[in-house]
């Protein structure tokens, strides 16, 4: 999304894309039992659907926010049919990923890094989907900072009558950045089918993570480097309820009277012959 809005386009179709790739990553992983094949399909399904968004919104010059509203629904729906029609084709009624792949997706430990306490389990032993988007993160943080093509596509994102005017491409330029920005929203939507989800499909399995993903964008401040801790900040932050929860529980038991303990009754049907 930082991409897509590095370009000069505010993709709200985020939810919808990370839907489709999902739900193509997650098939191709059932069908093939390879991972780095499900990946691509991700990325290259994500790529798809953006592709839609771009040819509407450059092309035609349609209402971005409108566009990427529409394919927000038509790709969560899509992702949940196709879903249901695996799901009624299969003999056991549903979908589970092979153990090859869900082997490949255990936690992976860094060396000496991983030992370290609390932040080494957090930070250093992770699954390759997280691995893998630091690793996007940084590539992009370089290519937006660092190079002549990235310089060029911040100038396109803030004023491409500039741009057009200096000899940019501007219309190339946007397209290859909000495909590519797809394709690597493709690739979340497939970590939420697969990892989240813990390797069996789930209708709605993205479930408002893509509208997070904006929120992220913000407060990143349009930064992929930030992005990396941000969405840790936000992580924690959608934990907080549980915790909140965890504790209420703790002090409640702790703080035990009449007025603060559950109905001696509550879970216990009532037989009047039993009085």
């Amino acid at each position: 999304e930082i991409q897509n809005e590095k370009a000069g386009h505010l993709n709200l179709g985020v939810e919808g894309t990370m839907a489709m790739g999902a739900c193509a990553g997650f098939m191709v992983a059932y069908k093939t039992g390879s991972l780095w094949l499900s990946i691509l399909a991700a990325f290259l399904m994500g790529a798809l659907v953006s592709l839609i968004y771009a040819f509407l919104t450059i092309t035609m010059m349609a209402n971005q926010n409108v566009t990427g509203l529409t394919l927000t629904i038509f790709g969560t729906g899509l992702s949940n049919f196709i879903g249901e029609q695996m799901i009624s084709a299969s003999p056991t009624g549903n979908l589970k990923l092979p153990d090859g792949v869900m082997s490949s997706l255990k936690n992976i430990d860094i060396p000496l890094l991983s030992k370290i306490p609390v932040l080494g389990e957090v930070l250093f032993s992770q699954n390759i989907f997280t691995y893998l988007s630091i690793v996007i993160a940084v590539i992009m943080f370089i290519y937006l900072k660092k190079t002549k093509v990235g310089l060029n596509l911040r100038t396109i994102g803030e004023n491409p009558a500039v741009a057009d005017a200096v000899g940019i491409s501007v219309v190339k330029y946007k397209y290859i950045n909000v495909l590519i920005g797809g394709g690597i929203c493709g690739i979340g939507g497939a970590f939420c089918s697969m990892v989240i989800n813990g390797g069996v499909w789930m209708a709605n399995s993205v479930n408002g993570l893509g509208w997070i993903a904006v929120a992220l964008v913000i407060f990143a401040v349009w930064n992929p480097a930030r992005a990396i801790y941000g969405a840790y900040i936000f992580g924690a932050f959608m934990v907080l309820p549980y915790l909140v929860t965890a504790l209420v529980l703790i002090i409640t038991s702790v703080k035990k009277s009449r007025e603060r303990s559950q109905p001696q009754s509550c879970g216990i049907n009532y037989f009047r012959e039993e009085r």
